[in-house]
């Protein structure tokens, strides 16, 4: 159960990334918005994601995983339905981002549910096998998805089909087990406020030198700002008593490894997939159903070499599956400049089921590695921390590739051939980040591990009582202390 509804919860939170990007286009029309107002549908969730997911995690592991997963279930649900009626772009962007704050919630949590459920070496490879497969085949099958909702109904339909996802999920989650930190981190709120300005900032800076150009006082501020935030962050970090991202985890090798590389997926493949999708429909003139099909063949390939991981997963080091899965990402995405003018749009298959293979082998191995390299105790904020990353690399990436297009988008107008040399120019940068990861990984990775062997007994006592959270103590007798409440 505790792994259905973390998969669940992870499929929903994907898709709405990848759901998203076939709509674009409808959405554009209904509301005639500029290529800036498209972005932030996007980057409007992905940075309240990554911005709330360090508070969210360190909450969860003071508060319990579960407690806040299902706020986070309950949040989630509601903003999708705000979503659905939203009457214009504005209110359609402040809907993504509550959104998101509830996908913080969840994001936070989903992973770390996984560690007491599944602490066995085995069972966990297999449980991280299915969940590194439900993110990637949700992001690969949002598009088809997004397609077939917004052509045979409408838009608005790829928001309203989280509604009775979240009614299950919400249902099922009091079946789940309460697990929380034995040593919670407190609060910091100076951290929290310094990394939500710092990644907005960045973001906005980066999305606003699309129109105004990078000499602007607009955008210079804005980058300004950043700059100074993240300064301001690592200083809070550094000198608070307990911090929402202890700088003391990076001085692994292995787990600072883990989210450059994690950066460099969400940053390349992830993000370019918006532009590549405006492409299939904006210039190929392929419908929402059709674009979504090119995606098809590299979703099936991402679900089966995925499901395999746990079986390779002990014969080869994790740093070459995960710089392996990066160099693939990167010779996809390069294989896929050959699209042109004159493209049929299958042409880019090849490269995106390339491309495929790699986050296939990559997603299920880091979330491994982000367990074992942080502990059980810490779960929910090295979860939450990876998250960060993952996120703020989609946002960030897509903030920053929209930089090369020509600011009147293709869908309201703009030129075919500017829009398809600004693609190649952003897979290229896209392909040079994949493999700038897998190169880092190489170099910082090589002691990482994707599995922590057997947890503890000790380790696994959410209640504090001196049980396991069934009645039963660490050696297997059951104790004196009433069954929990969520049992």
């Amino acid at each position: 159960m505790t792994l259905g509804v973390s998969c669940a919860a992870t499929a929903m939170l994907m898709l709405d990334i990848a759901v998203v990007n076939t709509a674009l286009p409808a959405i554009a029309r209904e509301f005639d918005a500029d290529f800036a107002a498209l972005k932030w549908v996007i980057d409007g969730y992905t940075l309240a994601l990554a911005t709330i997911v360090l508070s969210a995690g360190a909450w969860a592991d003071r508060s319990g995983r579960r407690r806040v997963f299902l706020i986070g279930a309950v949040v989630f649900t509601a903003a999708s339905a705000s979503c659905a009626l939203a009457p214009d772009m504005l209110l359609l962007n402040i809907s993504r981002i509550v959104q998101g704050i509830g996908a913080a919630l969840l994001f936070a949590t989903s992973l770390a549910l996984l560690a007491p459920a599944f602490p066995g070496p085995t069972a966990r490879s297999k449980a991280l096998a299915a969940y590194g497969a439900t993110i990637g085949a949700s992001f690969a099958v949002g598009p088809l998805l997004g397609g077939v909702l917004t052509e045979t109904l409408d838009w608005r339909a790829i928001f309203l089909i989280n509604i009775p996802v979240g009614v299950v999920m919400i249902g099922c989650t009091r079946l789940v087990d309460e697990s929380r930190s034995e040593t919670p981190r407190r609060g910091d709120k100076a951290g929290g406020v310094a990394v939500i300005i710092a990644l907005a900032a960045l973001a906005y800076g980066l999305i606003e030198a699309n129109t105004r150009g990078w000499t602007d006082p607009v955008t210079l501020a804005a980058l300004g700002l950043a700059a100074a935030a993240i300064v301001g962050f690592v200083l809070v970090e550094s000198r608070v008593a307990q911090p929402m991202m202890p700088l003391s985890l990076f001085s692994n090798p292995g787990f600072a490894g883990a989210q450059v590389a994690t950066f460099a997926i969400s940053a390349s493949m992830f993000a370019v997939f918006i532009y590549v999708t405006i492409f299939l429909q904006g210039v190929v003139g392929l419908s929402p159903i059709d674009a979504g099909l090119v995606y098809l063949p590299g979703t099936v390939v991402m679900l089966i070499v995925a499901g395999a991981t746990d079986r390779i997963l002990g014969r080869v080091a994790p740093w070459r599956l995960i710089a392996g899965g990066l160099l693939a990402v990167g010779g996809g995405l390069a294989w896929m400049t050959i699209g042109g003018l004159d493209s049929s749009g299958w042409d880019l298959m090849g490269g995106f089921v390339l491309a495929c293979i790699g986050a296939g082998v990559f997603n299920p191995v880091m979330s491994g590695i982000v367990l074992a390299e942080s502990g059980l105790d810490d779960a929910g904020l090295a979860t939450g921390i990876n998250d960060v990353f993952r996120q703020s690399g989609i946002a960030l990436g897509v903030a920053a590739l929209g930089a090369v297009f020509p600011v009147q988008s293709v869908l309201s107008g703009g030129s075919p051939a500017d829009f398809v040399a600004a693609l190649d120019t952003a897979l290229w940068i896209s392909a040079a980040v994949a493999i700038g990861g897998a190169v880092i990984a190489a170099l910082t990775m090589r002691s990482a591990r994707a599995t922590t062997g057997d947890i503890p007994s000790a380790q696994l006592d959410p209640t504090g009582d001196g049980t396991r959270g069934d009645g039963r103590r660490g050696d297997g007798t059951r104790g004196e202390a009433p069954m929990p409440v969520n049992r």
